[in-house]
Formats: C-alpha cells, sequence, structure tokens
C-alpha cells in the first residue's frame, strides 16, 4: 500500500485545484448558456443575478423553431457533417496508405507538400475556392459547402504515422494470401487502426458542425444553411433584443457536438498519442 508523502500531496492537490478552476472557468458559460434558455425574458434581465430560474419554460425554444427553419437547420448540419466527416477519414485513410505501404517515384516530396499544406492558413484558399465553386454553379448546394474542404491534411499526417507502428509480417501474410491494396486497407489495416480513426473522425465530425465562414459566404437560402449560420439569420431577424431566442438556438447548436466530444475524448487521445514516437 503506498503512502503519499507530503512533498507528493502538495503537487497533486495543485492539480486538482487547477483542474477545478479550469472546469470552472470552461463550465460556467456552458452552464449559464443552458439555463438562460430555459429563463423568461424578465429574469434573464433581473437584478441581482439569478443562476437559477424560477420555472423552466421551453418558450425561447419554440420561438427560434417559429423564427428560422431549426429543424431544417439541424437536418442540414447534420447530414453535411457525416457525409463531410466520412469522407474526409476515407480520403485520409487511402491517401495515407499509398504514402506508407506503395511505391511511386517522389514520395517524400507528395508528403512533405501534406505537410506544408498544414501551414497554409485556410483564409488565404477562401477567394480561389469561391471562385471555383461560382464558376461551377455550386452557389446554395450542399456540394458547395463540402468539396472544399474535403481534402485533410492533418488526417493523412496522423494516418499516416500510424501505419508506421503497424506489424509488417501482418500484412506480409496477407500479401501471401492473395490481398490486393484494397483488401489489406479494409480488413487488416483499418482494425488495427481504430483509435487513431476515432480521433481523426472526431475532429472531422467537431470542425464539420462548426464551420461557419465558409458555409455564410457560399449560402444565402436559409432551406441550404447550417446551424451556425443560422445563428446569424436568427440574430439578423430578431437583432440582439431576444437573447433568451439566441442562447436557445445556440444550446441546439453547441449540446451536441459537446457530447459527441464527451463520449469519444478517451479515443481521441489515445488516437493523437499513437504513432507520436514514430518518424
Amino acid at each position: 500500500m503506498s503512502v503519499i508523502t507530503p512533498r507528493r500531496a502538495v503537487p497533486r492537490a495543485g492539480s486538482y485545484l487547477a483542474l477545478v478552476l479550469a472546469t470552472v472557468v470552461l463550465g460556467a458559460p456552458l452552464l449559464w448558456m443552458v439555463l438562460a434558455s430555459v429563463k423568461t425574458p424578465d429574469e434573464l434581465y433581473q437584478l441581482p443575478l439569478q443562476w437559477l430560474p424560477s420555472r423552466l419554460t421551453s418558450d425561447n425554444y419554440a420561438q427560434a423553431a417559429e423564427t428560422v427553419p431549426l429543424g431544417r437547420l439541424l437536418l442540414n448540419s447534420v447530414g453535411l457533417t457525416v457525409v463531410g466527416a466520412g469522407l474526409k477519414v476515407v480520403l485520409g485513410l487511402c491517401c495515407a496508405y499509398a504514402l506508407v505501404f506503395l511505391d511511386f517515384p517522389f514520395k517524400k516530396v507528395v508528403f512533405g507538400l501534406v505537410i506544408a499544406t498544414l501551414m497554409i492558413p485556410p483564409q488565404i484558399t477562401i477567394i480561389p475556392n469561391y471562385t471555383l465553386v461560382a464558376s461551377l454553379g455550386w452557389l446554395n448546394t450542399y456540394q458547395g459547402i463540402l468539396v472544399p474542404g474535403l481534402a485533410s491534411a492533418f488526417g493523412t499526417f496522423l494516418f499516416r504515422q500510424h501505419f508506421l507502428t503497424l506489424p509488417a509480417s501482418i500484412l506480409e501474410a496477407a500479401e501471401l494470401d492473395g490481398a490486393g491494396h484494397w483488401r489489406k486497407l479494409w480488413r487488416f489495416v483499418v482494425p488495427m487502426s481504430a483509435p487513431t480513426l476515432a480521433a481523426v473522425a472526431l475532429v472531422s465530425v467537431v470542425t464539420e458542425w462548426n464551420d461557419y465562414l465558409w458555409p455564410f459566404l457560399v449560402i444565402d437560402n436559409p432551406q441550404r444553411m447550417t446551424l451556425p449560420v443560422g445563428l446569424t439569420l436568427l440574430q439578423n431577424i430578431d437583432g440582439m433584443t431576444s437573447w433568451g431566442v439566441l442562447l436557445a438556438a445556440t444550446v441546439v447548436v453547441t449540446l451536441p457536438i459537446l457530447l459527441v466530444f464527451l463520449v469519444l475524448q478517451r479515443r481521441l487521445v489515445a488516437g493523437l498519442t499513437a504513432g507520436a514516437v514514430t518518424g
């Protein structure tokens, strides 16, 4: 049975205190947002400030759904997130597999270009991408939102680093058994890459769900908007006076992705550290 000495107890207590403070700083605004979304307008402006509502009401959510097509916005966000994140994962898998298990000229140069794209701010590509999407007639379309952002250099890099740690004997045995590249990828490589796959999928889902600037530029039809863009539409209609309604819509945007992150956070850490010491 181990005994915690006073010298060890002080750093541990400091760590717990820092964790509690970080939780309060990050969690208090989220808690206030949820509580404020079920308050009446009078309670929102009441002084002194009251954290807990006197009674729960769903009027703010109902008004938000009446003001903007909240159900349609939610459906658009879910569909675009699932399709966009899924395609990013598949493309990242295929690209990383080629960089590790296929022999072709200038492979290191190609990987260097993939890494170089991580250093390019996404704002630089907005004008060229917008010009391309407009010339293709993809404004106010789902493909206009999805296609320009399908390439994931981060996912390719993470998959590649993990693939380098896989035992070569298993893939050699699969090749002797007559397995082609496509079968080796989906029957052997992918099952051995579950933590990294979950990490890339989670990062892709969060990125797609929270994306605001690009959908805002290419979509002005409310029936094609995503939830983050729909918040802007709600703000433009109601102004800055209906805070309860705006906070209710913000809860609808924030809560689903927050729950997904809390459920998969352990897999995210495991996936991000997989292959971390591989060159």
